[in-house]
């Protein structure tokens, strides 16, 4: 079901704060309450050029599914991984949050999905390595879905700005 001029502006304001916090939580590295945001089916994708078609069929930096998450923030609590010790500080800007649409009924019911898009730009200091600024821009697109009233993130697409260039090591959430 696609909205109208007539948006719930409470579900927009719902939505922008969890994608505030959700950011927040990966700037802090607060892996456990960013990880709870996540439901059991979640997709995770960073599409090396833009986001057109079937995940599973376009190169990419990052296509994971929850499994593959879990095994992720698990490598970057370990002290041995050396990718991001010490951690790289991050700050996130987010912004233009629209809800593009709404699936399987009211927004407010359990089941539901809400597709929302964000603009941001992180920085990123290479703390472990160049100690350079680095600047990621893009946009999120989002999957929400409601699970025992709450929302909760079933898949986020990341498409870079800088998709089709060679990129740095993505050793963070993005």
């Amino acid at each position: 079901m696609s909205l109208d001029q007539s948006l719930d502006l409470d579900l927009l304001r719902e939505v922008e704060a969890f994608i505030f916090k959700e950011a927040r939580y990966a700037d802090d590295s607060a892996y456990d309450e960013w990880e709870a945001l996540l439901t059991d089916d979640m997709h995770y994708w960073v599409p090396a050029g833009r986001a057109i078609g079937n995940p599973a069929e376009q190169l990419s930096f990052i296509n994971d599914n929850r499994a593959r998450v879990r095994s992720r923030i698990r490598q970057m609590r370990n002290a041995k991984r050396h990718a991001q010790t010490p951690r790289s500080p991050l700050s996130r800007v987010i912004s233009n949050v629209e809800v593009l649409g709404i699936e399987g009924g009211d927004p407010m019911s359990d089941g539901s999905t809400t597709i929302a898009i964000a603009s941001f730009v992180i920085y990123e200091l290479a703390a472990q390595s160049t100690h350079e600024l680095r600047i990621w821009p893009g946009r999120y697109t989002y999957r929400l879905r409601r699970v025992d009233g709450e929302l909760k993130i079933a898949a986020k697409w990341v498409e870079l700005v800088t998709a089709t260039e060679a990129q740095p090591n993505m050793t963070f959430i993005i």
